[in-house]
């Protein structure tokens, strides 16, 4: 005897948004479930921080407290950066046990799946900028643009996290490993960050050095952050901020579907 089915109109296929905010909530629980990836989160940020301002500080700025002024906002804009890699290391793990193959069989939105390691990012990123910016003001870093513009700074923040964060998606999705996703991505931004002026003022460069440091991205993010948090920012250091990652959004986001069907 066989069993009638039920009748009734077919449900709706799930929208974007509701498919994208599923797997952000993913994100959201690797964090509750798997706590201990927070130690990298937390301690590299506590580490470059104590260690730069303590060790270089005095000797790049006459003293602890002077240094954190310049600081702060080029550690922040690094440990974001840094943090981008993190989104590569989980794809590639999530494609080596096969997830991806069970989402790409599913009536989704194709990009639904990254919007969870990008979920993922913004938590990160904001995790750690307000571990940075409690232990600067702890040393005495003040903003003098006050809470608007630690809020401003973050948005920026998020803003960048977001259009870098492409990078290592795409990478993620060419590299077979994760642990060859971190190894190449950090021998890129350890160059990077490093040559810009996160660190030290570029005046003391090399000619050859400023050159490429007056147009590092990092150093014109950089300076972007260190004026909201003045409250001096203009429009045009604002924009040149949000180039670099409006740009690499655009480039790799349909770069990151091609690949993915793809694979």
């Amino acid at each position: 005897m066989s069993i009638p089915l039920p009748r009734g109109p077919r449900p709706a296929a799930p929208s974007p948004a509701s498919t994208a905010l599923t797997f952000a909530w993913r994100a959201v629980l690797k964090f509750r479930h798997v706590p201990e990836q927070l130690f990298d989160l937390v301690m590299t940020p506590i580490m470059f921080t104590l260690l730069f301002t303590f060790i270089f500080g005095g000797a790049l700025a006459g003293s602890s407290t002077a240094y954190l002024q310049w600081f702060i906002p080029g550690i922040l804009v690094q440990t974001t950066v840094f943090n981008t890699v993190y989104s590569g290391m989980g794809l590639s793990t999530d494609l080596s046990k096969g997830l991806f193959d069970r989402f790409r069989s599913l009536p989704i939105w194709s990009l639904a799946p990254f919007a969870g390691l990008m979920v993922g990012d913004m938590l990160r990123h904001t995790i750690a900028g307000a571990i940075i910016l409690g232990i600067g003001l702890a040393l005495g870093y003040s903003p003098e643009a006050g809470l608007s513009g630690i809020l401003a700074s973050f948005a920026l923040l998020l803003a960048i996290g977001f259009g870098w964060g492409w990078i290592f998606i795409v990478l993620g999705l060419v590299v077979r490993t994760p642990m060859t996703v971190m190894t190449l991505g950090f021998a890129v931004l350890f160059p990077v960050t490093f040559a810009s002026n996160i660190m030290v003022d570029p005046a003391t460069m090399p000619g050859w050095l400023q050159a490429f440091v007056a147009v590092n991205p990092v150093s014109l993010m950089t300076t972007a952050l260190r004026a909201l948090m003045a409250g001096t920012a203009t429009l045009r250091e604002i924009g040149l901020a949000l180039l670099g990652p409006a740009v690499l959004t655009l480039l790799l986001a349909p770069l990151t579907l091609v690949l993915y069907r793809r694979r």
